[in-house]
């Protein structure tokens, strides 16, 4: 008998720069989700990528001397770095610019062409680039994009069209007979009410005004929308159109498709329409998640508040980067990230809760009886209402996965952790201990311990890769009794050998030096946010006039010492005269100077910038430099001839 599938996919990312923490979630939440599937024997696909093609793309790829194809070759690099450290386990990585895709893309849009779908007309009218979206002028808020707030671009080009309104009352009525397709219910109203019942307008689905995209294959000045050739992506992954689509008919329709909420829009209207057009199924559901924000606002890597995961995972690791991303928020909901919650929930539940327990249950076990727990055990009190928690605690954990609700299963397997670790304090093993009469019951208390955490070991699997192996070498559990199904039997522990407590799994973090540290970090990025500001931002900087110039106190200031900093390959440590004062600067120049070539010079500083901590030292204003646009080299900027210390730039 074939094995059950299972088809989960998450949106393929726009290579535009870095990814934050932000980006991680969607991917995180479906690995865990295609793990557990895997743990139940289910034969699961799991898809991510890379979006690559659009007007954004060509012109950030212009504005930085390269081609579109070596722009994103670069960050997709980054991008697929990024999924191996956060232990992402994707059966398929798709990119846009694949050979393959692009050929079904072609055939798909010729498809839909000779079905009359598709047809030729001039598009007039409102066109976000770095959404890749069209807007009509009632759609757009105070003339600006309603998605992400920038402005917006009048466009008037021949282009095709996608009769997107012949499929309105179709997807009204599949959205009433299915009202699971699109979830949270929220999402699904706002998708009913904002835009089905007021009507669709054809779509707009080629472009003649730049060349980076799929072409068109009948009239080859064309090149694809974006988002007609990013959705496609997830049936040419299964081979759909290709001589060999033995995947697509084993796993299409597509079990869920997690997406942000901000794109719920092309997945449930124009995605759904397409298909009913090919005359394919739809996808069983889309689940529109919430935005994981930053305190204070939308996370931006302009405003220098990125959180970047690689810095996390090599901090923390990668199981409580994993934890806080799935427990932190209901999914579907917007939440906020902060440092102090993150080392908050790290030493509440992982370090107080599931690693005292591992660790206190090893090393009685190792201290009463040598590793080896007596065969010789003796029932008694709050032994049932242990068990029965614990035989419970499977049952529940899949009944809230499968609703996609990641936050209330880990807190439903955290029941039984803190269960467990009220268990030690109701049977006291420490107190049976002292006398040789209790050794049975001492045996029957830590084996019904070590129970309880074998069955939250193995629960834990899809949310933190990591850990169940290493509570199960220090336990010493053979892999026979880790299997998914064995976690709803109570009493399958038999150690392999005599338990060997290791290195506690999670140490308890000391948060206010934590967050001095992570502050540190923070004030970096805000230091280096204006050196690429630039090349994140497009078009033309707005001027200013004299008045905001004269608000800069550009002072020239001499070296009299420099240093690096302390566990930093970037920041050097600057004392500066300035006038009568002297100034301390932290700048992350170190990997293009040398302290003593520095020594001497004189340099040009913001002497009113707000003093701010970087590494724990006050940086008393900002060091001038500037970037060769091909090497990435920076260059301080130095003043020409005997200028004092402390004279005004002007």
């Amino acid at each position: 008998m074939s094995k059950k599938t299972y088809y989960i996919t998450t949106p393929i990312y726009y290579p535009s720069g870095k990814l934050h923490i932000g980006h991680s979630y969607t991917t995180v939440a479906a690995d865990a989700m295609a793990r557990y599937k895997r743990l139940q024997g289910y034969d699961v696909m799991f898809l991510t990528g890379t979006d690559e093609h659009g007007q954004k793309i060509q012109r950030v790829a212009a504005e930085n001397g390269v081609t579109p194809q070596e722009y994103v070759d670069k960050i997709v690099d980054g991008i697929k770095s990024l999924w191996s450290l956060m232990k992402i386990t994707h059966d398929k990585f798709i990119r846009t610019t694949d050979d393959e895709h692009v050929k079904a893309v072609q055939k798909i849009f010729k498809a839909l062409y000779d079905k009359g779908d598709i047809y030729k007309s001039e598009y007039e009218g409102w066109y976000c680039t770095p959404c890749e979206s069209f807007w009509t002028e009632t759609q757009l808020q105070d003339g600006k994009c309603p998605d992400c707030g920038r402005p917006v671009e009048k466009t008037r080009e021949e282009s095709y069209f996608f009769r997107l309104s012949k499929y309105q009352d179709r997807l009204i009525k599949h959205l009433e007979e299915n009202p699971d397709f699109i979830q949270p219910t929220s999402r699904r109203n706002e998708m009913i009410n904002n835009f089905l019942k007021p009507g669709l307008e054809d779509l707009c689905v080629s472009r003649t005004s730049f060349n980076w995209g799929v072409p068109v294959t009948f009239d080859e000045k064309h090149v694809v929308y974006v988002w007609i050739d990013a959705l496609s992506n997830y049936i040419t992954a299964l081979g759909y159109l290709s001589e060999d689509d033995s995947k697509f008919k084993k796993f299409w329709p597509a079990d869920v498709h997690l997406v942000g909420k901000e794109i719920v829009r092309f997945h449930t209207i124009i995605w759904p329409a397409m298909l009913m057009a090919l005359d394919l199924p739809l996808p069983k559901q889309v689940f529109g998640h919430g935005w994981l924000v930053l305190e204070g606002g939308k996370m931006s890597k302009s405003k220098g508040n990125v959180v970047d995961p690689v810095v996390l995972v090599e901090k923390y690791g990668v199981d409580a980067i994993r934890y806080f991303l799935l427990r932190e928020v209901p999914f579907g909901a917007d939440g906020v990230f902060s440092n102090e919650a993150l080392i908050n929930r790290i030493n509440s539940d992982l370090a107080n809760d599931l690693g005292n327990l591992v660790s206190r249950t090893g090393a009685m076990i190792q201290k009463y009886f040598n590793g080896v727990i007596p065969n010789e055990r003796q029932p008694g009190d709050f032994d049932e209402d242990l068990k029965n928690l614990l035989s419970q605690t499977k049952a529940k954990t899949e009944e809230l996965l499968d609703k996609l609700q990641f936050s209330s299963a880990l807190a439903e397997i955290w029941k039984a952790v803190s269960r467990t670790n009220k268990y030690i304090d109701e049977t006291m093993p420490w107190a049976l201990a002292k006398d040789e009469a209790n050794k049975p019951r001492l045996a029957q208390v830590l084996y019904n311990l070590a129970e309880s955490i074998r069955i939250i070991s193995i629960l834990i699997q899809p949310f933190m890769p990591e850990t169940p192996a290493k509570i199960w070498a220090q336990l010493s559990v053979p892999e026979s009794q880790t299997s998914w199904e064995s976690a709803g039997t109570w009493g399958v522990y038999k150690p392999s050998e005599p338990v060997k407590p290791g290195e506690i799994i999670f140490p308890r973090i000391d948060i206010k030096k934590e967050l001095e540290s992570l502050a540190a970090i923070t004030e970096t990025k805000k230091e280096e946010a204006p050196k690429n500001k630039a090349k994140e931002e497009e078009g033309t900087p707005s001027l200013i006039d004299i008045k905001d110039f004269a608000k800069l106190d550009l002072r020239a200031v001499k070296v009299l010492a420099c240093e690096k900093v302390e566990k930093s390959d970037k920041l050097l440590k600057f004392r500066l005269q300035c006038g009568e004062e002297e100034r301390q600067v932290v700048s992350g120049i170190a990997q293009y100077y040398s302290p003593e070539e520095l020594v001497g010079k004189t340099l040009i500083l913001i002497a009113n910038l707000k003093p701010a901590k970087i590494r724990g030292i006050e940086s008393q204003g900002m060091l001038l430099s500037a970037e060769d646009k091909e090497t990435g080299k920076l260059s301080l900027l130095t003043v020409d001839g005997d200028i004092a210390p402390g004279a005004k730039v002007c």
